[in-house]
């Protein structure tokens, strides 16, 4: 399969079609995937026969399992690839992410399957995100030495209470409930019914100007109730115990949970497994993204990711996760003591020249 097969564009009446073609990959995003989906997404703005946009994921598996952090991780270890890669790759997804978030067209994504990272980045980030009984959507960056990126910064300080934090420090896997119940997705649409919803939209009469409201019609008739949210009822022990300011704190209270002492000792002990950095700036990420637009999480992400390019958790996380697969990564510094909140601060330095701009 060639790198123009990684990525299929079509189209069924008003609507451009996108298809991630990497089945094998569970569909994740190269850098080149990036490149020929941006032009296809101004095409079709700009197309007046084009009234919506559908992205979807192929094979049984995934809607899009994230970046291709094994391409960056070989770039910046100066295995393969051009050394500018670990700026470069983060600086164009970004900003696609946010043409998806301005989009002037009804942007869908049917997030059928596992979502994370940067699948979460072209989907989340967009007007309508459809998720069925197979959607799994998770944050898991923390556990390969990284941080939430591709806009979490603001979504996941949008969901109820303190699960945003909660969620994007432990990685947690969430189910369709869930996932509408945090604003991931905007609609459930069993799988069976899903195909009818394609060909439906495929035979709107699209009137200018009023696509918003006809794709909501659409997507009305088809969705359905996928049940409680798990995360609703555990919510108060959440609240209770990711509302502190350091990571510490967060231990300590888990800790001491005794309303839900099960869950509180699961998560505590998950928490112990992340790259310890990750946690410190994560939690300092989502207390400064409060309230921010996409624009300014964007750019606060950015700085991020190439202050982590230049220290060691990312490329131990993704050997123990993906090169070697020993799933035991030897994080530097190996604990919360050693990365004070200096240490951690300097992940959000300005990087001069270097910071990300948009066009």
């Amino acid at each position: 399969m060639s790198e123009t097969d990684d990525i299929l564009f079509g189209r069924r009446g008003g609507v451009a079609t996108v298809m991630l073609n990497r089945p094998q990959a569970l569909n994740a995003f190269t850098l080149a995937m990036y490149r020929r989906f941006d032009p296809a997404l101004r095409a079709a703005a700009e197309d007046p026969a084009i009234h919506a946009v559908l992205i979807e994921g192929a094979g049984e598996r995934a809607f899009c399992a994230g970046g291709d952090v094994r391409a960056v991780y070989e770039a910046g270890k100066g295995i393969s690839g051009d050394p500018d890669f670990t700026s470069v790759f983060f600086a164009e997804e970004y900003r696609i992410i946010r043409r998806i978030h301005h989009y002037p067209k009804p942007y869908v994504a049917l997030i059928d399957g596992i979502t994370m990272g940067g699948g979460a980045g072209v989907s989340v980030n967009g007007a309508f995100r459809v998720a069925t009984e197979r959607t799994m959507f998770a944050m898991p960056e923390t556990g390969i030495g990284l941080f939430p990126d591709v806009g979490a910064t603001r979504f996941l300080n949008l969901c109820p209470g303190q699960v945003g934090r909660y969620l994007g420090l432990t990685g947690a896997r969430l189910g369709a409930a869930d996932a509408l119940y945090c604003g991931f997705a905007t609609h459930f649409v069993s799988r069976d019914r899903v195909p009818g919803l394609i060909a439906e939209l495929a035979g709107v009469v699209w009137q200018p100007g009023g696509e918003g409201a006809q794709m909501e019609a659409v997507l009305d008739h088809f969705k359905s109730d996928p049940g409680p949210p798990p995360l609703a009822a555990r919510r108060p022990a959440i609240d209770r115990c990711f509302a502190d300011d350091t990571v510490e704190a967060i231990l300590d209270r888990l800790q001491s949970e005794t309303g839900d002492s099960d869950w509180a000792g699961e998560t505590r002990a998950l928490l112990l497994t992340k790259s310890p950095t990750s946690l410190r700036i994560t939690l300092r990420q989502l207390v400064l993204g409060r309230g921010c637009d996409l624009e300014a999480a964007l750019r606060l992400e950015y700085r991020m990711t190439q202050h982590v390019m230049a220290a060691h958790d990312f490329y131990e996380g993704v050997r123990a996760a993906l090169v070697d697969k020993d799933q035991k990564p030897r994080w530097r510094p190996a604990s919360l003591v050693e990365i004070d909140e200096a240490a951690a601060e300097a992940y959000f330095a300005p990087l001069g020249d270097r910071e990300l701009v948009f066009d």
